[in-house]
């Protein structure tokens, strides 16, 4: 395995500086979220309980309801499908029914300041692109040091392990204030709208939908 130490101190992070990538204004940003489940929530809504088992969420153990909150999404030309991949990944099952999944975009509303994880500066931080595919566990340990470390970053930016490394995007609290007031897109999978969309993408991921 590519090597994915644990990480430095928050201090140590610092004094190395980040390597900023600006989403603008005005960037479409896709995601998946359940209506149901252990952790219902809403299109544009931060989780604050955690931390889970995703890969950078940067809430403190033990898992609890905390101001830390966060919120995974994708960009990019084929966001959507990302987001798919992403969110379905351990089944490679997309069931249109439990929990009530639902596919979302909107359009940020200010530039957000994301650490960029797709270039070298995971090697410069003595890790490798292991950040975005190796143990989860280390993964969010990480999200905690460079959340101390840069309190100017309002999130990463990684790319998808599940789908060719497209564009991912996870957003700390502090990208709060880049959210519109609604959504460009909102449907639950179920709807028969995305039906043929749903079918041409698990094709071309070879997951199954139900």
């Amino acid at each position: 395995m590519a090597k994915f130490p644990e990480p430095p101190t928050p201090g140590e992070l610092a004094l190395l500086g980040p390597d900023v990538q600006i989403l603008p204004a005005g960037s479409t940003v896709w995601r998946i979220y359940f209506l149901g489940g252990s952790h219902p929530t809403s299109w544009g809504q931060f989780r604050a309980w955690g931390p889970t088992e995703s890969r950078f969420d940067h809430h403190i153990p033990p898992a609890s309801l905390q101001a830390r909150e966060i919120l995974y999404g994708a960009v990019g030309p084929r966001g959507a499908i990302t987001a798919l991949a992403d969110v379905f990944q351990e089944t490679r099952i997309v069931d249109r029914s439990f929990n009530n999944p639902c596919l979302a975009s909107f359009e940020t509303i200010r530039d957000l300041r994301l650490l960029d994880l797709t270039g070298t500066w995971p090697t410069k931080a003595g890790a490798s692109a292991a950040i975005a595919s190796g143990p989860k566990a280390r993964a969010r340990r990480w999200s905690q040091a460079i959340f101390a470390a840069f309190p100017s970053l309002d999130g990463l930016l990684y790319g998808s392990s599940m789908h060719a490394n497209a564009p991912c995007v996870a957003l700390y609290e502090r990208a709060a204030v880049a959210m519109p007031a609604s959504p460009s897109t909102n449907r639950m999978l179920a709807d028969p709208i995305l039906l043929t969309a749903l079918r041409n993408a698990c094709a071309d991921l070879n997951f199954f939908l139900v």
